[in-house]
């Protein structure tokens, strides 16, 4: 988890949102991964208030694809690696969306490890049973909390930098607003 955190704090550096991520087997780092997209404003006039957004087009992002999981496994295919799937584990910083968790269940992935809870899109927790034999059948283990403290102090970072405009306003930045340390 050490180096998800590390990778979450260098993206809050850069100005995004403070999501890491390291595949590692056997206990080496084979693949990294940080969101990326989410310092990009569209700077429009258009006044989205009234929709699912909550909020002026400054809040909307243009790039929803690059999140560190999706970095890390890319990187990951792209090592050819051909050991035994059983010992991979992928640590991040804030727990995968629906979008990360699916992509991880295929990658052949069987540990999922991460600090921060997903109030707003977590897909951790969805109930498999009810998924596509695809992804029903898929054998994983789910550990949350690791680091958590950790976690949230970078997110509650992002969060309370004015700078910062990625989820503003959403239930995932008031939810994290109001944990206490």
């Amino acid at each position: 988890m050490d180096g998800a955190l590390k990778l979450a704090s260098t993206a809050l550096e850069n100005g995004e949102f403070p999501v890491g991520c390291v595949v590692v087997y056997k206990n080496n780092i084979v693949a990294t991964g940080a969101r990326t997209g989410t310092s990009i404003i569209n700077t429009s006039n258009i006044d989205f208030s009234d929709t699912v957004f909550s909020g002026t087009a400054s809040s909307i992002i243009k790039n929803e694809i690059d999140h560190a999981e999706i970095i890390a496994l890319r990187q990951f295919v792209q090592t050819g690696f051909s050991g035994d799937t059983d010992k991979l584990r992928i640590y991040c910083t804030l727990e995968p969306c629906l979008m990360c968790f699916a992509a991880i269940m295929l990658s052949g992935i069987k540990h999922v490890v991460y600090g921060y809870e997903d109030i707003m899109g977590g897909g951790a927790g969805c109930d498999r049973e009810k998924m596509a034999p695809l992804y029903k059948d898929c054998k994983i283990s789910i550990t949350s909390g690791i680091r958590r403290r950790d976690s949230l102090l970078l997110f509650k970072s992002y969060f309370s930098n004015p700078k910062n405009n990625y989820w503003e306003g959403s239930l995932l930045s008031k939810y994290t607003l109001k944990q206490i340390v």
